[in-house]
């Protein structure tokens, strides 16, 4: 694929948050001193005036970004993916889900793309972290089409928004004319019978690249399914969410195998210990039956797996 189009998605948003930032005057881009790293310093160039730099304090920076919304403002608060979701967690927690404040928060250089940045700054939680949070939606796009539309719909989206960006250049994949970007929904890149790759984020292009060659030299009819976004429902106690889960119901009920693949560990509503999880069709019917039973039937849901 080395002859594919590749972009970092902290690129994508940083140009996504100028051009915004051109379109709504009510836009604010706050950063921990990583504009440079975040791209943010795109937004700044652009819109100076509307530009915060809050030093090296995400803590506060989440505090001021409540502050700012509570005021009418849509801020979006900049910083490294274990900072922002880890360092700044209790103030996301409190000051903007609590309250439910429409802030937008942009995380870079997520998950194990940060590569020599080495393991303090590689943060494989964010995702599972924020997700606990009622009324937080979680953007993890694949690319930079993706990212683009991310940023977008978290502006339109009234609520808090989390979204995920990573440090390398990946794949344009998207770059079509029928993709249409919606919260909550899944997009299906490839048709199948024996076979379903479930992925999200930056891993979507890899499983694209191995699931072409599983079928050039097994033959294998493959689907691969892209969830983007997690919707969290507003209790506590429940927390399921709604990303791509009708796409995955449809297609668990003939492919022989699924697997699902992430930089971050995780998958629908659980944590795993391991980034790579296999399922049988028997299992994901077995699970599925149990997820709505637990719901009372509720449609939506994960598909849950303990690893027992």
């Amino acid at each position: 694929m080395s002859d594919v189009k590749k972009i970092a998605t902290r690129d994508s948003y940083g140009n996504a948050l100028a051009e915004l930032g051109t379109a709504h005057e009510n836009v604010v881009v706050l950063d921990a001193d990583l504009a440079a790293a975040t791209k943010t310093g795109v937004f700044k160039k652009a819109h100076p005036e509307r530009f915060i730099d809050c030093g090296i304090a995400e803590s506060n920076m989440m505090g001021v970004a409540a502050g700012l919304a509570a005021a009418g403002k849509v801020p979006f608060a900049s910083s490294f993916a274990m900072f922002a979701a880890g360092r700044a967690f209790e103030q996301i927690r409190n000051s903007i889900g609590y309250p439910k404040l429409n802030v937008k928060i942009g995380a870079t250089h997520a998950g194990i793309s940060v590569g020599e940045d080495g393991a303090t700054h590689q943060c494989n939680e964010d995702i599972a972290l924020m997700r606990t949070i009622p009324g937080m939606v979680v953007i993890n796009p694949s690319d930079d089409v993706e990212a683009r539309a991310a940023v977008k719909a978290a502006y339109e989206h009234v609520g808090p928004v989390y979204m995920r960006f990573g440090r390398l250049a990946v794949p344009v994949i998207n770059d079509r004319e029928d993709y249409k970007f919606e919260l909550g929904k899944g997009v299906v890149l490839r048709e199948g019978k024996d076979l379903t790759i479930v992925a999200t984020g930056l891993p979507v292009s890899n499983c694209l690249e191995a699931a072409e060659k599983l079928a050039a030299e097994n033959g294998w009819k493959i689907v691969e399914i892209s969830l983007r976004a997690k919707n969290a429902e507003k209790t506590n106690r429940r927390m399921f969410y709604e990303a791509g889960v009708e796409e995955f119901l449809s297609l668990t009920k003939y492919a022989e195998c699924v697997v699902t693949n992430s930089l971050h560990g995780t998958i629908f509503a659980v944590q795993y210990s391991k980034p790579l999880c296999v399922f049988s069709r028997e299992q994901c019917d077995t699970k599925i039956k149990e997820l709505l039973a637990f719901n009372g039937g509720v449609r939506y849901g994960g598909i849950l797996d303990r690893q027992r």
